[in-house]
């Protein structure tokens, strides 16, 4: 299935590539850092930075897109995506953006057009909330946070 997304290269980033997929079957567009060239940016240990891509996106109504991490940097430096998956609703239309957090040991340096991130495009449903006074019983009932995996069989 492929969807249309209408895409603006912003001044500071018309050099770049648009994003693309680095594979046939992969799932997100690598985006890149449009940073100056002589400016790298730092991302001390345990620091963020909030990074731009030089894009601007139109989504369709009813799809939303997600900035998610790149499994590369977070297994080989602890970078990732702060908010991650950082949501772009099909309304917004200034630049595309990455929170990226160091959650490794080391400073992290960012350049121009390094990939920092995935974005995922994916339809959006809206909930209907109901009120109700009370909810049907499950086995899980109210455990959370790994009640799953800890209770005895």
């Amino acid at each position: 299935m492929s969807i249309d997304v209408r895409v603006t290269r912003l001044p500071h980033g018309a050099d770049l590539p648009l994003p693309e997929y680095q594979t046939a079957q992969a799932a997100g567009l690598d985006l890149q850092a449009a940073i100056p060239a002589d400016k790298p940016v730092t991302i001390a240990a345990g620091a963020r930075a909030i990074l731009p891509t030089g894009l601007a996106i139109a989504l369709p109504p009813g799809t939303e897109a997600q900035v998610r991490p790149r499994s590369g940097l977070a297994a080989k430096n602890g970078v990732t995506v702060l908010n991650s998956p950082g949501t772009i609703d099909a309304d917004y239309r200034g630049e595309v953006a990455v929170i990226l957090a160091n959650l490794g040991q080391e400073p992290f340096v960012v350049t121009r057009g390094m990939r920092i991130a995935q974005l995922i495009v994916a339809p959006v449903s809206h909930a209907n909330l109901i009120e109700v006074t009370s909810l049907d019983d499950t086995a899980r009932g109210a455990g959370g946070f790994g009640s799953t995996g800890t209770q005895k069989k």
